[in-house]
């Protein structure tokens, strides 16, 4: 039927309402014989581009439009129970102009008229209406909702207005058919008269939800996910599917007019895209220069900044370079990523780069990088080669603290006034298996374990493979016995798979930022993040980067990373205490001291290098150069891993040093001949099999996608390019063997370069100035009690005591208080008894307490002098954060210590929170009584009677639940007499685990994890600690069986059992225990 098209649809996009993807839509459309179709999202654009791309594909007409809730007022208002949107309209794009007004509709109405939902108004649309062709739908519209009210003036007014609005032929009533509706079908027909008696012009439609009719439960279950959705109930037994042109046939033979008018619509449609043409943003530059020359004139002058010479080589490679990048049209790209990262380092603000920029000479000389492509031997064709046919990306990480005062500088820099030319990117989450699982049981009305029992029976996915239903059900016998057996599950999991995959909401990209020349509104439409506020575009990367056919926005990440905060924290520090600021990225990469550190595996806290497995790699390879940092960095993944022992034997042992062809000897020189990086197998293929850059790239991401067809096709090209080029086919055979583990994880050369200095940045700073680095680390992981145990944990190995927190003393924050010898100290490499400072616990980290309450302590503290009593500090913090569970909080941990014992403070809690609420309550009288000027108030006078003493062991838990370690104390102390007398504590087990068959150790159990096993019998695994170090112990189901009547946390105990160390952890396998006594 070629007089028929659908305009008014709904994909997924329309968040947990509508259930078709966007390729099944034009899939079905396609097979149905439609030459075009419409997509109209309900209040938003997400999916236009996709929609677009898919359609441009399968030769379909894209037709881009909205339907958008329209504000019963004005979109500025919002009084309860009058504002609430009800009605909505139909809008779509004619051409460019129209999808354009379509962005400003809504933009405007999410970040203008939110309510409930975003809103437009008759004067939005009036002001944005060129190019757009106005749709009254059927359902949900000012026009029935008039008609529907007899109010008959109202209806004609309208009418009117939006003919005004849109023009006579480019408006149209919406006309739908449900027999299976009750009363449905007799609106309808008075939608028909009012068009008849307004010579108003009807268009046939249908509202799709969904494209099956079987999929009508499933899209009410959607609809159940979120709460709200009555708004646009589905009725029961409704059809809202995809109807095909003869079944709307069937319907509307009566109106046959109405059909051709949506072929009508179809021809007026004529939209034309511009995708995957990089659009850059503007900088300003001096007058006369043009981009060309001032990214030219500022990479020539980094020669002298970064203090090479001017050989051959470099002034080569700086040409080359400049010229791929203005031949390319991506001068201004990079001058604004070095104006970004010189902003940063003006403002002492951290930064590193990841990724393949570390390997272009321009971007070291501008700043943007920090390591020498030369000297690392890294290759510009990596990140740009003259055949790319999408712009680069350079992704920035930046200290976590002050990532986000970097986009605030370029939201003002690139920024116009009454423009918005910056936005961070949306994301979408969409139900993955596990989630669509325990949706869809709490919306059929199951209770919340009766999901999690079946979501849990679904496997985990891997990296870059998400987890599906359909595959879980292979995977897991589990699962699939429940589905095979139980209605109720099969039930939910047949739901499951129908919402799998729907967008559930959008949200803030981790780091991506647009940038653009002009409105940024001009090409994408954009609203606010319900969670953080922040404006963002409707368009996800895959919709506006050029790489991925968007609509040509250059991507921006600005990523935050925890480890420069660190380095940041620790050299102001140092700072502070000895008057010099360090500069990390003049520090010495060749440091004796911090090798030892890393050959002795003291790697706790240290970038990319912690973890059991990493540190015993590192105990093996003991790392002499930075190249050795950068390889580990790289190798320590699945598939390259298997490669680390090899390396380690090739660098101990030189005379096992070959390479696999003679022309690969510079490229693996720092490798010691083996294939570790992304750009060696890049290379392998250029070189040997004849690949171009472009061919080596696309050979790059083909292993990295692991598809069967394209590995066969790459095999194939590579071992014939090999022969060709003269080289034995075994040779071939086996290089191909090498390169197939790096199909999944292998990092690229430039990216490892940059991570690995990182890396070594955090190992120096902790192994020359480890009372600040510590300090900073526990600073950076304040609040997270589990974390800060363990690192405390670490701080007692290197000799630096934790003192309880004190209100009295020092920062918010974890505090160096002493060091003995106020010189630089070399003891982070060793375990040492000698205490080498202090680090006071920071007032912040105690659990309960938090933030806000924590700066009013400090602060008022430094204004009016420390707390000289538990009455001066209830009167003079009268801030409302100084709640009970706070007080309660500090009295506990021991940061009142000096003012009472815990227990009498603790006895009389409701009398301190009742005076500081009168405390409170006077404060805010004489602010209102003296125009908020300070008064002196006298302390009330406390009498605090003796409470019930706890035990020292209460006090100890109260320390370990709210501080995360034991401070006054250890549990063990009642037993630190037989401990001595034993020589191997858990410590000496770790340290001696590949000589120790057999163990037995004295030790508290920290914490039980109890499994089941495939035949349903329980075991455990239990964390022993003492006070050397803690270790994990397993506790077989027969073992278990016997002795779990003496397991319980913190409880004293005497394990043996085997040691193991088969998976570079150590734990001992449980025979037999014992329980202590302490009483």
């Amino acid at each position: 039927m070629d007089n028929f098209t659908h305009v008014h649809t709904h994909s997924h996009y329309s968040l947990l309402q509508a259930l078709p993807k966007v390729d099944e839509m034009v899939e079905r459309a396609d097979e149905l014989g439609l030459d075009s179709l419409a997509l109209t999202d309900m209040d938003a654009m997400y999916g236009v581009i996709e929609f677009y791309k898919a359609c441009e594909e399968a030769d379909i007409k894209p037709i881009i439009g909205v339907e958008t809730h329209l504000a019963p007022r004005s979109r500025f208002d919002d009084q309860t129970g009058v504002d609430k949107p009800q009605n909505t309209i139909v809008l779509l794009a004619r051409n460019r102009v129209g999808y354009e007004s379509l962005i400003q509709i809504v933009t405007k109405a999410n970040l203008e008229g939110f309510y409930y939902t975003p809103r437009a108004d008759h004067e939005l649309i009036r002001q944005n209406s060129e190019g757009v062709i106005g749709i009254v739908p059927r359902r949900h519209s000012e026009v029935t909702s008039a008609l529907d009210a007899d109010d008959t003036t109202k209806t004609i007014n309208i009418i009117s207005t939006y003919k005004d609005i849109f023009g006579v032929d480019d408006f149209y009533l919406e006309i739908t058919r449900h027999p299976e509706i009750p009363a449905f079908n007799e609106m309808t027909d008075e939608v028909i008269g009012v068009a008849e008696q307004t010579d108003t012009s009807l268009v046939a439609g249908h509202d799709i939800y969904y494209l099956d009719q079987e999929d009508h439960q499933a899209c009410k279950t959607l609809r159940g996910v979120q709460s709200g959705t009555q708004l646009h109930y589905l009725p029961e037994n409704s059809n809202f599917s995809f109807l095909s042109p003869e079944k709307m046939q069937d319907r509307f033979e009566d109106q046959p007019e109405a059909l051709e008018n949506t072929a009508k619509i179809a021809e007026r449609c004529n939209l034309e895209l511009d995708l995957g043409e990089a659009i850059f943003p503007d900088i300003e530059i001096p007058d006369g220069m043009t981009y060309d020359k001032q990214l030219r004139e500022e990479a020539f002058a980094g020669i002298k900044r970064r203090d090479m010479k001017k050989t051959d080589e470099v002034i080569d490679r700086l040409e080359y370079e400049l010229r791929v990048i203005e031949n390319k049209g991506y001068s201004s790209y990079f001058l604004v990523v070095s104006d970004i990262m010189d902003y940063a380092d003006e403002n002492d603000i951290p930064t590193t780069i990841r990724g393949s920029v570390t390997g272009s000479l321009v971007t070291y000389l501008l700043g943007i990088t920090n390591v020498d492509p030369i000297e690392f031997n890294l290759q510009f064709e990596r990140f740009l080669n003259p055949q790319r046919p999408s712009a680069p990306d350079i992704d920035m990480d930046f200290a976590d603290d002050r990532r986000d005062q970097v986009i605030e500088y370029v939201r003002e820099k690139y920024g116009k006034e009454g423009e918005k030319r910056v936005a961070q990117i949306g994301t979408f989450g969409t139900m993955a298996a596990r989630g669509s699982v325990r949706d869809v049981t709490r919306a059929l009305g199951y209770s919340y374990d009766f999901g999690d029992k079946i979501a849990k029976n679904i496997p985990m996915g891997s990296q870059g493979f998400k987890m599906t239903i359909d595959r879980a059900l292979e995977e897991s016998d589990d699962l699939k016995e429940m589905y095979e057996n139980d209605s109720k599950v099969r039930e939910v999991i047949d739901m499951a798979q129908k919402v799998e995959g729907c967008a559930r909401h959008i949200s803030v990209h981790a780091a991506g930022v647009v940038i653009s020349p002009e409105n940024i509104t001009n090409h994408v439409p954009l609203e606010v993040d319900s969670k953080k506020g922040e404006i963002i575009t409707q368009y996800d990367m895959y919709s506006i980067d050029d790489e991925y056919g968007g609509v040509g926005l250059v991507k921006f990440d600005f990523l935050g990373l925890k480890n420069l905060a660190v380095l940041s924290d620790t050299t102001d520090r140092l700072k502070r205490r000895v008057g010099k600021k360090i500069d990390i990225e003049e520090i010495d990469f060749a440091d004796d001291v911090t090798f030892k550190l890393l050959s002795n595996g003291h790697t706790h806290s240290i970038f990319q290098l912690n973890g059991e497995g990493m540190t015993e790699y590192l105990k093996k390879l003991k790392p002499s150069n930075i190249h050795d940092i950068n390889a580990m960095v790289a190798l320590y993944r699945p598939g390259p891993m298997k490669f680390i022992p090899e390396y380690i034997d090739r660098k101990h042992n030189p005379e096992k040093i070959e390479y696999p062809h003679e022309d690969l000897e510079d490229v693996l020189e720092m490798s010691y001949g083996l294939l570790i990086y992304q750009e060696d197998v890049m290379l392998t293929a250029i070189r040997l099999a004849d690949y171009s850059w472009l061919e080596a790239d696309k050979f790059r991401k083909a292993m990295g996608k692991k598809i069967p067809e394209l590995m066969e096709k790459q095999e194939k090209k590579f071992k014939s390019g090999c022969v060709n080029n003269g080289i034995d086919k075994e040779l071939a055979d086996e290089l191909w063997e090498r390169i197939k583990p790096f199909a999944e994880y292998a990092f690229n050369k430039a990216h490892a370069s940059s991570y690995g200095r990182v890396a070594y940045q955090t190992a120096y700073m902790k192994a020359n100035y480890p009372l600040e680095y510590m300090a900073a680390v526990l600073t950076g992981d304040a609040g997270d009690v589990d974390k800060i145990a363990d690192i405390i944990d670490e701080c007692n190995r290197m000799g630096i005591e934790v003192l309880p927190p004190d209100i009295n003393e020092r920062e918010a924050n974890f505090t160096v208080v002493s060091n003995p010898d106020n010189t630089e100290y070399h003891t982070a490499g060793t375990t040492t008894d000698k205490t080498i400072g202090e680090i006071r616990f920071g007032l912040r980290s105690i659990k309960h307490v938090g933030d806000k309450i924590t700066k009013v302590l400090v602060n008022e503290r430094k204004e009016n002098g420390a707390y000289q009593s538990l009455e001066d500090l209830l009167t003079r913090v009268t801030d409302s954060n100084l709640n009970k569970q706070v007080l309660e909080a500090l009295i506990k941990s021991g940061a009142l210590d000096d003012f009472a014992e815990r227990h009498h403070m603790l006895a009389h809690l409701d009398e301190l929170i009742a005076v500081s609420k009168q405390a409170r309550e006077r404060s805010q009288s004489q602010q209102s009584l003296f125009g908020g000027g300070s008064q002196t108030q006298e302390a009330p006078s406390l009498h605090l009677h003796k409470g019930e003493k706890h035990d020292k062991e209460t006090r100890l838990q109260w320390e370990k639940q709210l501080l995360g370690l034991y401070v006054s104390g250890h549990p063990l102390d009642k037993i630190r007499e037989q401990l001595q007398k034993r020589d191997k504590t858990i410590n000496f087990v770790k340290e001696n685990a590949d000589t120790l068959p057999k163990a037995k150790i004295p030790g508290l159990i920290e914490q039980i994890n109890e499994i089941r096993t495939k035949n349903g019998d329980p075991m455990a695994f239990l964390t022993v600690t003492d006070h050397t170090d803690s270790i994990e112990v397993v506790v077989f189901p027969d073992t278990y069986d016997q002795y779990k009547e003496k397991f319980s946390a913190d409880s004293c105990v005497i394990l043996s059992g085997k040691v193991d160390d088969s998976d570079d952890e150590v734990s001992i396998i449980m025979e037999k225990a014992k329980r202590i006594e302490t009483g």
